[in-house]
């Protein structure tokens, strides 16, 4: 089982990267201009974030295996439409039906995590090899999407998710445990489920699209204003609800509370380097998309080495020191390399900072997500992991457009290497913020009896 979960992490972080290092040439082949590009990438987090909430309500009602076995099966679909269409509409609606699936996927195997490993030792340990293969997706899909593109074609970093997500969603029916009967007298909250759903995916539509609409004109704050109300119906339906969605009790948790925060943060600073530096690797410095893909390996081992540390620093120094040294050592690996770029060097001035920000990345993934379970209950796992990872897509996908837009305002005064270092310096200032931010958890052994107390 344990397999599969790890496998379904790795698949939604392989679609979260792989396309990066293809970026350069879907945008030539497909006519993508420099802003709308950004779109291969976003179409999957808006639709990843916008659906999240719904996926981990299904997760808990539904049951957990029926949700995996879909998220798979949508994924393996969509990955297929990618790879044999051949319009920039029809390759933007792909990944957005990728991210519909992740946002049934993940909530699902977090859930299944949460619930058949007992917190302690154990979770931590699954957490770890579901981490690694999170790591490993990150850092190799940048690694398998130059190899594929460089050999293949770009098409294919779309086709390969066919037979391997395909092969999950059979092998799901027999090694993940079978759902029990439906529980009685619970729905899905309708109201709430649409307009969470559509106020989400407004909301994370008109983050990516104000930088080329600009942020004052009347379509991006009509989309956002509408986005909100939707937000603030939803929020009025599940305080008058008797069984809502997204029960607001849970935001009562701390470590939960925090989790949702320091998922967006880590979206917008580790998570938007993969883009930013296969756009440099292959633009300023010149490198072949296979080039660009094999300068991205030595993350996943380092991602790795920070993960095996975080399940050994979990039940000894305490979430709050595993996640501040995480936090803190991606802000430092990030503006080394946001200082060693000018330099002309190449890639070995960018290693030393390589190594620090991939440790702290495997630290802070593993630690947040252990967060983000704490104390809440076996029924409410999969609306949790959504809360949590809904934060995480719409903190990537703010991250990822205000970045760009500066990288791209600064390109336009200057060259377009400086916008793509700046956009690198503020997003280690994002991480270094995060690091503040986690101080304010309790320490590893309060949180510890609060934990305890909480599953009791």
């Amino acid at each position: 089982m344990l397999t599969l979960l790890a496998t379904a992490q790795l698949i939604i972080a392989l679609d979260a990267t792989i396309v990066f290092v293809a970026l350069p040439e879907i945008g030539s082949h497909l006519g993508f201009s420099a802003q709308q590009l950004q779109w291969v990438v976003s179409a999957y987090s808006v639709a990843f974030g916008g659906f999240l909430l719904l996926g981990g309500r299904a997760a808990d009602l539904l049951g957990k295996r029926r949700l995996y076995v879909l998220g798979q099966s949508l994924y393996a679909l969509a990955s297929l439409a990618g790879g044999l269409g051949g319009s920039a509409l029809l390759l933007v609606l792909a990944r957005a039906i990728q991210g519909v699936g992740g946002a049934m996927l993940f909530p699902a195997t977090l859930a299944l995590i949460n619930t058949h490993y007992p917190q302690g030792p154990a979770r931590n340990r699954a957490f770890a090899v579901w981490s690694a293969a999170s790591a490993a997706g990150l850092a190799l899909g940048a690694l398998l999407g130059g190899v594929l593109t460089q050999w293949w074609g770009w098409e294919a970093v779309f086709l390969v998710n066919v037979p391997l997500a395909g092969a999950c969603a059979l092998a799901a029916r027999r090694w993940i445990p079978a759902d029990g009967e439906r529980e009685r007298g619970r729905n899905f909250d309708l109201g709430g489920a649409l307009a969470v759903t559509l106020g989400g995916t407004l909301l994370v539509f008109s983050i990516v699209q104000g930088p080329e609409w600009g942020w004052t004109a009347p379509a991006t704050l009509g989309c956002m204003g509408l986005a909100l109300a939707l937000l603030g119906v939803f929020a009025w339906i599940e305080h008058r609800g008797h069984d809502p969605l997204m029960p607001l009790r849970l935001f009562g948790y701390r470590e939960l509370r925090m989790a949702m925060v320091l998922t967006a943060v880590f979206m917008s600073s580790f998570g938007v380097q993969y883009y930013f530096l296969a756009l440099y690797y292959q633009q300023v410095y010149g490198y072949s998309v296979l080039q660009s893909g094999l300068a991205f390996l030595p993350a996943t081992l380092l991602c790795t080495l920070g993960i095996w540390l975080a399940e050994r620093s979990l039940p000894r120094f305490g979430l709050r020191a595993t996640l501040v040294s995480g936090l803190l050592a991606g802000a430092v690996g990030i503006a080394w390399v946001y200082l060693a770029l000018p330099g002309g060097k190449g890639f070995w001035s960018l290693l030393p900072g390589i190594v620090i920000l991939s440790v702290g990345q495997g630290l802070t993934w593993t630690a947040m997500w252990v967060s983000a379970g704490q104390g809440i209950a076996a029924g409410e796992q999969g609306v949790a992991a959504g809360m949590a990872s809904t934060s995480q897509q719409i903190g990537g996908a703010l991250g990822l457009a205000l970045l760009v837009s500066l990288a791209n305002s600064a390109a336009g005064a200057s060259t377009q290497a400086h916008g793509i270092e700046l956009a690198l310096l503020a997003s280690a200032l994002i991480a270094l913020s995060g690091a503040v931010l986690a101080l304010r958890l309790r320490s590893g052994a309060q949180a510890g009896r609060v934990a305890a107390g909480e599953h009791a």
